[in-house]
């Protein structure tokens, strides 16, 4: 960035009073944009997914600390829980969180965590002792490949993306949970109308991070290996290539990705639709700000690796980095 752009970012950011907030910077080619975005809470240990409580209140987990938090919008974090039995690693520890669609009356959290032999789907109360596992056996890496993204759907059912637990062959086996979108009934049962008549939707996954949908549309992000890193829109019973492809390929029966990008510049995480666009979270570096086809580019490099992003019921996007939970309006 220039000397004459950085002071005209910086006399904004003065303007604007956020004194508290991150400047996000126009470093990288093909951004779309710059904006000040408000940091909200810092020092976090490994922030990984947060949802949201019927009256607003943001709960999120911290994947290395193996906790259970509230955080208001103006940035008040408290614990709420400690989750037992988590294993972590590079990769592992407690994951993806979703609150329940029923929530006022049966107080109930969805937690995607790793344990010493799998990865788990449980559910939990705030005060109400240790998980309950709904969902196990869902294969671990000795390091990498956990997915842990889970999310309720339009539809009313719970979604969850997992990880190859470093064998790709698990994506292609449809009786492995790994390498998988699964969708399920709050008990853990596989949900009425799956392909397979089980909890798999989709298969041949290399390690699903984000979901996220438009409409009735289910889109994901998906980490690939050494050549691209993928957004898929998800069909019912459709094979999405890994381990026989990564990106675009033309091998019959396998649907390609509406967008990829090399692994140098992406290693996409939380996704997530605002204001009529899909902001998925990179690991490399900021937020992608896309189209449903995948055109557009990255926003917020300054916040670094960016973990997981969320429309918020307060009308923000919160956007989660390991460190930190911040707030922005997606420009």
């Amino acid at each position: 960035m220039g000397a004459r752009r950085s002071a005209y970012v910086g006399v904004l950011a003065l303007a604007a009073g956020l004194s508290s907030g991150t400047l996000a910077s126009a470093a990288e080619s093909g951004e779309v944009g710059t904006m000040a975005v408000k940091t909200i809470a810092s020092g976090l240990k490994q922030a990984w997914s947060i949802d949201f409580l019927p009256d607003g209140t943001g709960i999120f987990t911290q994947k290395d600390a193996k906790t259970v938090s509230t955080i208001t919008k103006d940035g008040k974090v408290t614990k709420v829980g400690d989750i037992p039995g988590v294993s972590v690693t590079k990769e592992a520890g407690l994951l993806g969180i979703a609150v329940s669609p029923s929530y006022a009356a049966d107080k109930t959290l969805f937690l995607y965590y790793t344990t010493g032999s799998d990865n788990r789907i449980a559910t939990w109360q705030i005060g109400g002792g240790a998980p309950k596992p709904i969902v196990t056996g869902i294969p671990r890496g000795s390091q990498y490949h956990h997915g842990g993204r889970i999310k309720f759907g339009p539809d009313g059912f719970l979604y969850a993306g997992t990880g190859d637990g470093q064998n790709g062959d698990n994506a292609q086996n449809k009786n492995s949970l790994g390498g998988k979108v699964l969708r399920m009934t709050k008990d853990g049962k596989a949900a009425p109308g799956n392909p397979f008549g089980s909890l798999v939707y989709s298969y041949g996954h290399r390690n699903v991070q984000g979901l996220t949908w438009v409409g009735s549309q289910l889109y994901v992000s998906d980490i690939g290996a050494s050549k691209v890193d993928e957004l898929n829109k998800i069909d019912a019973g459709k094979n999405y290539g890994w381990p026989k492809c990564e990106g675009s390929c033309g091998t019959a029966g396998m649907t390609n990705p509406v967008k990829q990008w090399p692994t140098s510049s992406a290693t996409p995480s939380g996704l997530t639709t605002y204001k009529g666009s899909l902001y998925m979270a990179s690991l490399k570096g900021g937020t992608y700000k896309l189209d449903t086809n995948g055109n557009g580019g990255k926003i917020y490099t300054n916040l670094g690796r960016t973990r997981d992003e969320v429309a918020g019921p307060d009308g923000s996007l919160w956007v989660i980095t390991p460190g930190g939970i911040h707030l922005a309006d997606g420009s």
